[in-house]
C-alpha cells in the first residue's frame, strides 16, 4: 500500500512538472499597448547621462527622494511617502463601528514608487519609460494595496517636466 502511495506521488509530480509554462502566459493583454504609450517617450538624442540627470531633476521636483541610481544601467527609482487617508473611507469605518461595533481598518499611509529607465534606440535616439506604483498600509501596519498607477495625468505632468528641463539643458538657457 505504501509502495503504490509514493509511485501515485512520483506519478502526479512528474505529470505537475511536463506542463511547461502557459502560453497564455506570456501573451499581454489589450492594456499593455496603451499603458506601455502612455509611459513611454523618445527622445532626439544619444546623451543617456543628460536624460538621467534631467529625469532625477524632474524627480525631485515632483517631490520624490532617490532610492536607487544606477546610470550605467540607466536607471533611477525614487519614492516618496504621503497620506492615504480617504474621508468617505473614514466615514464608512466609523458608521460601521456605532452601528455593529466592528473595527474596520482604513488606509493610512502609502508610498509612491516612480522607475526612470532609459533605453538607447538606433538612429541617434534614446527611449525613456517612467512607471508609477504605490503601496498603501492602513491603519493597523499591514499592507491593502499594491497597483499601478494610470492616471494619464502623471504621466503627461513628468514628460512635460522632461521635456522642459531637456530643451532648457540643450539651449543652456
Amino acid at each position: 500500500m505504501k509502495r503504490r502511495l509514493v509511485v501515485a506521488g512520483l506519478a502526479l509530480a512528474v505529470a505537475a512538472c511536463q506542463q511547461g509554462i502557459p502560453p497564455e502566459a506570456l501573451q499581454l493583454d489589450s492594456e499593455s499597448l496603451q499603458r506601455r504609450q502612455l509611459q513611454t517617450r523618445v527622445f532626439d538624442t544619444t546623451d543617456e547621462t543628460a536624460l538621467l540627470q534631467a529625469g532625477a531633476g524632474v524627480m525631485q521636483d515632483l517631490g520624490f527622494s532617490l532610492d536607487e541610481s544606477e546610470t550605467d544601467l540607466g536607471v533611477i527609482v525614487a519614492s516618496k511617502t504621503r497620506s492615504a487617508r480617504e474621508s468617505g473611507q473614514m466615514a464608512n469605518a466609523i458608521i460601521m463601528a456605532v452601528l455593529l461595533g466592528v473595527d474596520v481598518p482604513t488606509d493610512d499611509q502609502q508610498k509612491i514608487r516612480l522607475a526612470f529607465v532609459t533605453t538607447p534606440l538606433e538612429g541617434d535616439r534614446t527611449s525613456t519609460r517612467v512607471t508609477f506604483q504605490r503601496i498603501v498600509w492602513n491603519d493597523r501596519g499591514d499592507v491593502s494595496r499594491q497597483e499601478f498607477l494610470g492616471e494619464p495625468g502623471l504621466y503627461q505632468e513628468f514628460y512635460d517636466k522632461l521635456s522642459q528641463s531637456v530643451f532648457l539643458t540643450a539651449n543652456a538657457i
